[in-house]
């Protein structure tokens, strides 16, 4: 239950789906708090009630894992919809999460953590901007948004900054939360 909540590899494809139909303020408690929530219980009921059964399976959750980061990052590459850029992103990060949970090490597991509060702020902060320019413009498409930057620069350097924490960005939260995975 927790996988599909994070969510791993074959359990994911509710999440994008969930944030483009969601409206911006939904998008954003979906990728602050309720995704946390899954990491929160593998942490919590997973690996306290089960550690001989999450020791047995962490091969299983390492290729599950490596293959959501994999397909996650090639699919948020093709797409045009710039929630589900973001959507399938979180996908990724979240799987990478999930390997530094069950790597068993400290190190893996801070960076779990930190990743995951990183995570919450990042991604909350871009659903927020997209949110931003689809009242303005009421289109999500990257078609749409050249040249946004002579309109509004304040908005387009806000937007660089929190894209370049979402790909961890030496300097950034992500950065350390990815270093330490």
């Amino acid at each position: 239950s927790f996988a599909s909540k994070i969510p791993i590899f074959p359990l994911h494809i509710w999440l994008p789906e969930a944030h483009v139909e969601a409206p911006t303020v939904g998008s954003v408690i979906l990728a602050g708090i309720l995704l946390k929530l899954g990491v929160y219980g593998l942490i919590r009921f997973n690996l306290s009630f089960f550690p001989i059964a999450s020791i047995f399976f962490t091969p299983l959750i390492f290729s599950l894992g490596s293959l959501g980061i994999i397909y996650a990052s090639f699919t948020a590459i093709r797409q045009i919809d710039l929630k589900r850029i973001i959507a399938y992103s979180s996908i990724a990060h979240m799987n990478l999460v999930v390997i530094g949970i069950f790597s068993f090490n400290f190190l893996g597991f801070e960076g779990a953590m930190f990743q995951s509060i990183s995570h919450g702020f990042v991604s909350s902060a871009l659903f927020f901007l997209i949110g931003i320019i689809y009242s303005r413009y009421h289109t999500r498409s990257l078609y749409y948004y050249s040249g946004l930057v002579q309109v509004m620069p304040l908005y387009s350097f806000y937007f660089l900054f929190f894209t370049m924490a979402n790909i961890a960005l030496p300097g950034t939260s992500s950065f350390i939360g990815e270093l330490l995975l």
